[in-house]
């Protein structure tokens, strides 16, 4: 019995030679262009964090805030290519590659905050949505998110359609933020987002749309001292992954990436909120800021924010058909469903 216990140890230790070796560490980018502090960034940090607790540190991911791997178009394109396994891009950018993404960005579709929300984070809408994606290279598994835009001018306040008429306006270089503006009158300019506040200084253009949290903090709002609270569309990134990549994680590592993306929108949202009640460096809150250095912040009642809605009915019927007419009906629809 004693020499059959030895054998059977010695034939155990050679097996154990033989063992499969632990599965490697998966190390990957995860890029998108909001400055470090701002809800964005936080939430994709976020995201990395729950990873890399739930896989018990087997998959880091190492993330890259403001551009550092490039502009949206360009990570996108990294993200197809397999150069790089994740991005954040708006919805804006992304829909130069997938048309259908564009709904989300139609302007004046979301009557509030609580409804676009409730809408973006119905999982049957979501998964309808980014059905899309993987034809054209990528695979959604979330969203982060800027803000709602507003209309930042220095010509004075706008309260209906017709003040934009004539007014030379920066907006983000994508066909909807073009058409929309386009309809109102204006004459929309596709500068990059880096030469704006020049742009806003040298008369260059008159306005430009941003939140005005975002407004505020690249200084727009120095040169141009008019803000409308038009919440004309709501600034959404999808967060992409490389299909390939996808496939080599395993089921249980893409529910973890999945938890993560909600992870991620949560503190987005959390985080923007706490910006606006205290901002970087100033430690005042946007209203606060806003009475002290002259900004002046105009809300649009319901109904001049219904005239504005209604001007925009050329510009669905246009994307009614970019996107398809079932999943503009389905859209909105669930925003219907959801209204609050």
């Amino acid at each position: 019995m004693r020499k059959f216990l030895v054998a059977l140890a010695v034939v155990s230790l050679a097996l154990a030679g033989f063992a499969a070796p632990a599965a490697a560490k998966i190390s990957i980018k995860f890029g998108h262009v909001a400055p470090p502090f701002h809800g964005q960034s936080k939430g994709v940090d976020a995201f990395a964090a729950y990873v890399k607790e739930k896989t018990g540190g087997q998959v880091e991911i190492k993330t890259f805030p403001f551009g550092q791997l490039g502009s949206e178009r360009s990570m996108a394109e990294q993200v197809q290519a397999g150069t790089l396994e994740m991005a954040a891009i708006t919805t804006a950018v992304l829909s130069n590659y997938v048309p259908q993404v564009a709904v989300v960005d139609l302007p004046f579709v979301f009557p509030n905050r609580k409804t676009a929300y409730a809408v973006l984070d119905d999982p049957a809408f979501q998964k309808r949505l980014f059905s899309y994606l993987p034809a054209k290279g990528f695979v959604g598994i979330g969203w982060t998110e800027n803000e709602f835009r507003d209309i930042n001018s220095k010509k004075g306040p706008i309260v209906k359609p017709s003040d934009l008429k004539g007014l030379k306006i920066r907006v983000m270089n994508s066909p909807v933020y073009m058409d929309t503006f386009r309809q109102l009158g204006a004459s929309p300019v596709g500068i990059p987002f880096p030469e704006l506040y020049n742009a806003l200084q040298q008369g260059v253009i008159d306005a430009q749309e941003n939140p005005l949290l975002t407004s505020i903090l690249i200084k727009a709002t120095e040169v141009a001292k008019y803000v409308t609270d038009t919440d004309h569309i709501l600034t959404e990134c999808i967060i992409i992954v490389n299909p390939d990549f996808w496939n080599r994680l395993t089921p249980q590592q893409q529910k973890i990436f999945r938890e993560a993306a909600k992870v991620a929108i949560k503190t987005n949202r959390e985080v923007n909120v706490q910006l606006h009640k205290k901002l970087p460096k100033s430690g005042l809150s946007v209203e606060e800021y806003c009475k002290k250095y002259g900004v002046k912040v105009t809300k649009l009642t319901p109904a001049q924010r219904q005239a504005f809605a209604d001007a925009m009915r050329p510009v669905w019927d246009k994307y009614k058909k970019i996107v398809g007419p079932d999943l503009f009906d389905y859209f909105m629809a669930t925003i219907k469903k959801h209204k609050q």
